[in-house]
């Protein structure tokens, strides 16, 4: 155990947009070394068929296989709806999917009416209505995708007017269902935010990775799996292509100072 302690978390995602669990995990958990892996060649995945999205999934899984880490972390919505069903138990280390890992958590928020944006990958799969109704089958759900949200964040463009209108479009439809709360399903969204709060209220919005990186952590130490240094852990970041495109978009979320094609 003792070594398996001192391994290292993987974090992966379609591009940089996992970069904002991380981030969120790192301000609590800045002594665990990291390797975090964006799958920029073959992003976005939220209009990829599931079986594209499990051949990805496997291959990145197979690179964290290959650096022994003790736990992957998938902060990605698309994949942890589409392939973590699938590919759960064929690997020896902890798997967090965004989704599953929070369901329970949003199920228990005192919320009759819940809205969920997300790409379309996600919303085909029906794997948030389904998590959530385990434990509450009572709340009522309003799925919708917003296709061009990612494309949006990864270009830092959603401060164009034309970019504004389509968000603010798919707000409005959203909001003909009289929501209490919107879930940003999607790790690219929360950066959206700020737009989205000039035609709602702030606080109807909510960003999971804030419940998911408590949960990783509260599991990390009943696991007996914490990394008891005392000093702050390294970082790796990986990317399938596209460098510097990575790095020039991340500095929306993180700071990532070195980047390596794998």
């Amino acid at each position: 155990m003792e070594n398996l302690i001192k391994n290292k978390i993987g974090f992966c995602d379609s591009g940089v947009g996992g970069l904002t669990v991380y981030s969120k995990f790192r301000n609590i958990l800045d002594t665990e070394d990291c390797i975090f892996f964006g799958d920029l060649k073959n992003s976005p995945y939220g209009n990829k068929t599931k079986e594209q999205l499990i051949g990805y999934s496997r291959k990145v899984f197979d690179f964290f296989k290959s650096k022994s880490v003790k736990a992957v972390v998938m902060a990605c919505n698309t994949t942890s709806a589409q392939t973590y069903p699938v590919i759960k138990n064929d690997y020896g280390f902890k798997i967090y999917p965004i989704i599953q890992s929070c369901a329970k958590i949003i199920a228990g928020l005192n919320v009759e009416r819940l809205g969920i944006f997300a790409t379309a990958s996600t919303i085909n799969s029906g794997v948030y209505e389904k998590e959530i109704h385990k434990y509450n089958p009572e709340m009522i759900i309003y799925p919708q995708s917003c296709p061009e949200w990612v494309n949006i964040v990864e270009s830092n463009t959603q401060n164009d007017p034309d970019k504004i209108e389509i968000i603010k479009k798919d707000l409005d439809k959203m909001m003909k269902n009289n929501p209490q709360k919107i879930i940003l399903g999607c790790t690219h969204y929360p950066y959206l935010t700020d737009i989205l709060s000039k035609f709602a209220p702030k606080e109807m919005f909510i960003d999971p990775a804030e419940f998911f990186v408590d949960y990783i952590k509260e599991d990390l130490k009943k696991s007996g799996l914490l990394n008891p240094q005392t000093t702050k852990g390294s970082e790796e970041f990986y990317v399938s292509a596209n460098p510097d495109e990575f790095k020039i978009a991340s500095k929306m979320f993180y700071q990532v100072d070195k980047v390596e094609v794998v």
